[in-house]
């Protein structure tokens, strides 16, 4: 099983509301739906790329 951090993320209601929402609309929890998020966004990515 990979590891997992566990981090706090301070978000506007209205992002948290739409995130709440797709959540829903995919059977995933809020958590779980950021995750995906993230993954897609990233996918492509080269891991070590920094800020220019």
């Amino acid at each position: 099983m990979d590891e997992e951090k566990r981090i706090t993320v301070r978000l506007p209601s209205e992002l948290h509301d739409r995130l709440a929402a797709l959540a829903k609309r995919d059977h995933r929890s809020v958590n779980s739906e950021i995750v995906h998020l993230l993954e897609v966004a990233l996918a492509g990515q080269p891991q070590d790329a920094g800020s220019p």
